[in-house]
């Protein structure tokens, strides 16, 4: 029997790939389709579902605003033109979104906020805090900082980096095409839509292509290398055309889709991940402490009774009970001496202690593996 589809309704956490070439055409933003995205937006998060909006269209809206000429741009220019854009792509979401009553934050990041643990660690933090006050993040590559060795070259594997680092169980990817094909359909009449894909086969990889609009960096091979991120974390892709009004509600109401499966849970992915890491140092929690973790609360200064290693911030440390049992492991918000300095003591002393305010937990339940 065929796997069938993941529903968009059914959504816990949604993260939104939105193309250039779906935001901005040859006469600037379509102000009336980003309303109705908006729309969609606000329908969702009335439903309870957290939204993260991943938004190329700044370089497309800086160009345009700074006469610069179409096809590509010195690396300069490009920065230009994002750092012209990007204020008012923000603008125009916040705008379309405020009717709702729906807060929005802009966050921009380079392929180097994914690579560096500490970094990547103070992305998941910021993001988590955001989704947690009901706010829509507005996420973008940081185009005005970042040069070709360090970019993501394309929003789709951003998209699927931010997916798994927020820990979305869906990813959509709004574009130009349908899904994915057995070949390219405007050449190939025999061509085949796949609905769903349940592996990503070397056979699936080899149907990427190569973009078709001019505004758009990505094609569908940067789509297939998003989808095995995304499913590695446990994370549910499709790609669908997104110039309709309302594409959300399209692809719900059925729209023609494809549809990668996840691997597993962004959770229990992410559980994985963390418990294959070989610890750089270790704490020695109390009994009070581990009672309260196998309960699945985090791990607080007041629990610690040890500090082993020398460790930094975001690295793997194990997580030793009172008689010296193996509890698991996690991935510490402070540096072992850091932790050294608030072991025993209360959050609320950590300031006091530090010289600086910090994390109320030395390990957050989300960042370990028992």
């Amino acid at each position: 029997m065929a796997a069938l589809a993941p529903s968009l309704t059914g959504a816990r956490r949604l993260v939104v790939k939105i193309g250039s070439a779906l935001l901005v055409d040859e006469n600037g933003l379509r102000a009336d389709w980003l309303r109705a995205l908006c729309d969609d937006v606000a329908d969702w998060r009335r439903r309870g579902c957290d939204v993260v909006l991943v938004s190329s269209g700044s370089i497309a809206l800086g160009r345009r605003v700074l006469d610069l000429p179409a096809g590509a741009l010195p690396l300069e220019q490009a920065q230009a033109a994002a750092a012209t854009g990007q204020i008012r792509l923000a603008r125009a979401y916040e705008e379309a979104l405020a009717p709702h009553g729906v807060k929005t934050a802009q966050v921009l990041l380079t392929l180097e906020d994914s690579a560096d643990r500490r970094r990547y660690l103070n992305s998941r933090a910021t993001m988590q805090t955001l989704l947690g006050l009901g706010v829509v993040p507005i996420v973008n590559e940081n185009d005005t900082v970042a040069t070709d060795e360090i970019r993501f070259g394309d929003n789709d594997r951003l998209a699927a980096q931010i997916a798994v680092t927020c820990g979305a169980d869906q990813l959509l990817l709004l574009s130009d095409v349908d899904g994915l094909y057995t070949a390219n359909p405007k050449t190939d009449p025999s061509a085949r839509h796949l609905p769903v894909i349940e592996r990503l086969t070397p056979e699936i990889e080899a149907m990427g292509g190569d973009p078709v609009s001019g505004l758009s960096r990505g094609g569908m091979k940067t789509k297939l290398m998003a989808a095995r991120t995304a499913i590695a974390g446990g994370c549910a892709m499709a790609i669908a055309e997104g110039s309709v009004m309302r594409p959300l509600s399209a692809v719900a109401k059925g729209a023609r889709t494809s549809w990668f499966l996840p691997e597993g849970d962004p959770q229990a992915a992410r559980k994985r991940w963390i418990a294959a890491m070989k610890p750089k140092g270790a704490l020695t929690v109390d009994q009070g402490a581990a009672a309260a973790l196998r309960q699945g609360k985090s791990l607080l200064p007041a629990g610690i009774r040890a500090v082993e290693g020398d460790f930094g911030r975001g690295d793997p440390v194990a997580i030793t009970g009172p008689s010296g049992e193996t509890l698991g492991t996690g991935l510490t918000r402070y540096t072992a001496a850091e932790a050294r300095r608030i072991a025993g003591h209360r959050s609320a002393e950590i300031e006091a202690l530090l010289g600086y305010p910090g994390r109320a937990a030395l390990i957050h339940r989300d960042d370990m593996a028992l």
